[in-house]
């Protein structure tokens, strides 16, 4: 048992929202923090050949992509076999299932889209997945779209179902630009925007003498 006064463990994860009710469908809590969260944002701007009045402009958010690993691992679980059935039975598949959910579409809307195509409609709306938000504590929530997916299975059972994995995850952030500011997700990207703001002016501005010089010339 943990002391009383052990500060609460926040895990990160994913939340799966329908995209027209904005209905929560599914939380994935990460059975452990990533060790590291890589970011990378790419600014946008007028680019190469602009005028020179418009050389600082930036035409829209910078596009924003993250990378992360997750591990998955069912051996605490099955030193208790009794309380843990499923991983008993089925290892992590189901965890492991869930994830890939992000990229597949359902089997359902597969065998609706083939109905639709059978009876002769000619144009068939792409199926629209749900919307995906990665959480990384109360101050990072954010619209994301999954664009690289992979799994390594690393241990198994006599069954050969896995009981530990370890999953790459690369996402790239929904913006406004992406969603529209009508848009569930567009709120959220905005309201993640401005924790980043909030953020930036907590930090200490320097002196100028701090780079070596007086001011500038």
């Amino acid at each position: 048992m943990s002391a009383p006064t052990s500060p609460r463990l926040v895990k990160a994860g994913l939340v799966l929202v329908d995209p027209v009710s904005a209905q929560v469908r599914r939380v994935v809590a990460l059975q452990y923090n990533p060790d590291s969260l890589k970011r990378s944002l790419q600014p946008r701007h007028m680019g190469e050949g602009a005028d020179s009045a418009d050389a600082l402009r930036l035409t829209g958010p910078a596009v924003e992509t993250l990378t992360l690993e997750a591990d998955i691992d069912a051996t605490d679980q099955l030193q208790f076999p009794q309380q843990n059935a499923t991983a008993v039975s089925v290892g992590i598949a189901p965890q492991l299932a869930v994830l890939e959910s992000l990229v597949q579409p359902t089997s359902e809307d597969l065998l609706a889209a083939n109905a639709l195509a059978a009876s002769g409609t000619l144009q068939i709306a792409p199926m629209e997945s749900a919307m995906a938000l990665l959480v990384w504590g109360a101050e990072r929530i954010v619209p994301v779209r999954v664009t690289e997916f992979s799994i390594t299975e690393e241990a198994f059972d006599t069954a050969l179902n896995p009981i530990r994995a370890t999953v790459s995850l690369g996402l790239r952030v929904l913006s406004v630009d992406d969603l529209g500011h009508a848009h569930k997700g567009g709120g959220l990207y905005l309201a993640y925007l401005q924790s980043r703001e909030r953020m930036a002016g907590k930090a200490a501005t320097a002196a100028m003498d701090a780079l070596g010089i007086g001011g500038l010339p």
